[in-house]
């Protein structure tokens, strides 16, 4: 059997004033419930990042290519960037990407709390498909699919 492992680390200091401060305004505005959920933001950043710095060293094309893609579809780089430009990105930039951010900032919520209710009440859907997972990665092309979901019911039942 698998076993399963975390998808986050916690802080080196677990009482930097400064840190903890910077995370309860993240929690707030993106209306998050533990401070894992940015910890586990940081962590898929920092793999995007491990990978670029691999690369600029390597300076293999394709697997460059392959990163760039990803980072692409995710809604995360533009055509014109470049690999460099993987460094500079932030932990607010995957969770910008958020199924929940996306729900509030196109007006479907009032407020990104409302959004995570409306997800995990399995209220919204992403292109007539029900999504409940309120930190599924949005890609640029289901960015435009999202909406609320109509479950159609026969009328004698």
């Amino acid at each position: 059997m698998r076993r399963l492992k975390k998808k986050y680390k916690k802080p080196k200091s677990p009482w930097d004033s400064a840190r903890i401060e910077e995370e309860r305004k993240i929690m707030v505005e993106y209306g998050l419930k533990k401070k894992t959920e940015i910890w586990k933001a940081a962590g898929i950043l920092r793999e995007f990042r491990r990978r670029a710095r691999s690369l600029i060293s390597v300076k293999d094309k394709q697997k460059v290519d392959v990163l760039m893609a990803k980072l692409r579809k995710l809604g995360l780089m533009t055509e014109e960037k470049q690999l460099e430009d993987v460094l500079t990105l932030k932990t607010t930039d995957i969770l910008e990407r958020r199924l929940q951010t996306m729900v509030y900032k196109k007006k479907l919520a009032a407020t990104p709390k409302q959004a995570r209710q409306f997800i995990v009440h399995g209220q919204i859907a992403i292109d007539k498909r029900r999504v409940k997972i309120p930190s599924y990665l949005v890609t640029s092309d289901d960015e435009n699919k999202i909406g609320f979901y109509k479950e159609i019911k026969p009328k004698g039942e």
